[in-house]
């Protein structure tokens, strides 16, 4: 991994760790409901910009079904779930909870191919399930009315990653660039009628506003160009080492901002989940060494 390439995955992996930051302040202020729209209407609004400026049609009319299928479970489906997530857990418990999205991958794929999971994928596996009973098991949050579901919605929103995730490898080829923009406007869509039922909680104040846009635009449009700029410089695998530092992120940005209590649970939990996605996923620390850019000719 490049130097460049390594900064870009810190950078990404600070500002997804941000997002569960923004989405723990904006959920009890605004409703999961209307949050999550207007992340996703913004960030579809900042690509369909990059879009225009470079060029690259959406090709809607051949591909709108797929759309619809990466929007839902890659970005409505889960948003919405941590948002409603988000009333009751922590910004650290967010982000640890999200880190078992691999583990979930390893499962689905298992099941899909009819194939017996390897001891290094069991082992990992186990050791997701340990961390993860070891974070919710020594919280107080764990405690508080509505935690029990809160944290299942935490879990199905990592689900639908690993169900997004799966469904790409075997759909049809979009470049990555068009799938982030189509399947913004198409979870756009698919939440804006949820809004009849779920209106906003309250008219938001001009702070409130500079966080809807940054979760939209930052959080996700610009998140989106980082990683898949990722994935065209060093492959999917290494990209995914994001998954490994996002809790770390929003770990240290809940105790920095809303003073979170970090307890022993919480590293000790965070350090177990991100041990057993590690070795479903095959990570290796040598992915991350950085190395020089090439010359150019």
């Amino acid at each position: 991994m490049t130097t460049a390439s390594l900064f870009r995955l810190l950078i990404l992996s600070a500002i997804w760790g941000g997002s569960f930051l923004l989405i723990r302040m904006g959920a009890p202020a605004l409703g999961p409901v209307p949050l999550m729209e207007a992340r996703v209407l913004l960030a579809a609004l900042f690509l369909a910009a990059v879009a225009l400026l470079l060029r690259r049609p959406l090709a809607w009319r051949m591909h709108w079904r797929h759309y619809l299928v990466i929007g839902l479970f890659n970005s409505a489906l889960p948003f919405l779930l941590f948002g409603y997530a988000a009333l009751t857990l922590s910004a650290a418990m967010l982000s640890i909870l999200n880190a078992t999205s691999p583990l979930w991958g390893a499962l689905i794929t298992a099941a899909w191919q009819r194939a017996p999971l390897p001891g290094r994928t069991l082992g990992g596996l186990a050791l997701g399930v340990a961390g993860v009973g070891l974070l919710v098991g020594f919280d107080r949050i764990a405690l508080q009315p509505g935690a029990g579901f809160a944290i299942a919605a935490s879990l199905a929103a990592a689900l639908c990653y690993a169900v997004a995730s799966n469904y790409a490898k075997s759909a049809l080829t979009v470049n990555p660039f068009a799938n982030a923009h189509g399947s913004m406007w198409a979870a756009s869509l698919l939440l804006a009628p949820a809004l009849l039922l779920f209106p906003p909680a309250a008219v938001p104040a001009p702070g409130m506003l500079a966080l809807v846009a940054a979760l939209g635009v930052l959080c996700t449009g610009v998140a989106y160009l980082l990683y898949f700029r990722l994935i065209e410089d060093i492959g999917a695998a290494p990209a995914l080492t994001v998954t490994f530092l996002i809790p770390l992120f929003g770990t240290f940005f809940g105790w920095l901002v809303l003073d979170e209590a970090v307890g022993w649970h919480t590293l000790a939990g965070g350090a177990v989940v991100i041990a057993g996605t590690a070795l479903v996923t095959g990570f290796s620390p040598r992915m991350l060494a950085p190395r020089k850019e090439a010359a150019n000719a």
